[in-house]
């Protein structure tokens, strides 16, 4: 149920056209798809409506873990995501990707798990929020993902 079902939906057309083509047997098939699907191309489509499994993740990380693992703090990694992830992919027309690199982490799962890795395109559609919680002392990190094509 979670699977965005492309090879299912094309099998399906098929069938549906081999069972037409029995009382037109004139019929001209162009394409199977017409690419709205957008497969393996990023759109506003799957970044709006999401495709696949969407997903929001979220973590809260102690100020001591940023300074100590991170060797920074809280309030510089929130201005660098405002800068960097949002500012910086809004000025360059980002489509999804207000995100520093998720399409390396799904790449890297796609290809552990056996899935398509050209799935990636659409798939690291993301967008990363930080915001300073618990008095700006605490890192609070969220990481939304509508077009997930599993």
């Amino acid at each position: 149920g979670d699977a965005m079902g492309m090879n299912m939906i094309s099998k399906g057309v098929q069938h549906v056209l081999d069972y037409l083509e029995e009382d037109f047997p004139d019929m001209d098939v162009v394409s199977i798809s017409g690419n709205f699907c957008s497969d393996k191309k990023s759109a506003a489509v799957n970044w709006i409506e999401g495709r696949g499994k969407s997903v929001v993740c979220e973590a809260i990380i102690r100020e001591e873990v940023v300074e100590k693992v991170l060797d920074t703090n809280v309030q510089s990694l929130v201005e660098l995501n405002v800068i960097k992830n949002l500012a910086g992919s809004a000025v360059a027309g980002a489509l999804g990707g207000f995100n520093a690199h998720a399409s390396n982490i799904v790449s890297a799962i796609f290809i552990a798990t056996g899935q398509d890795p050209a799935q990636n395109v659409e798939s690291s559609q993301c967008i990363t929020m930080l915001e300073a919680v618990n008095g700006g002392r605490d890192l609070h990190i969220s990481v939304t993902m509508p077009p997930i094509e599993v």
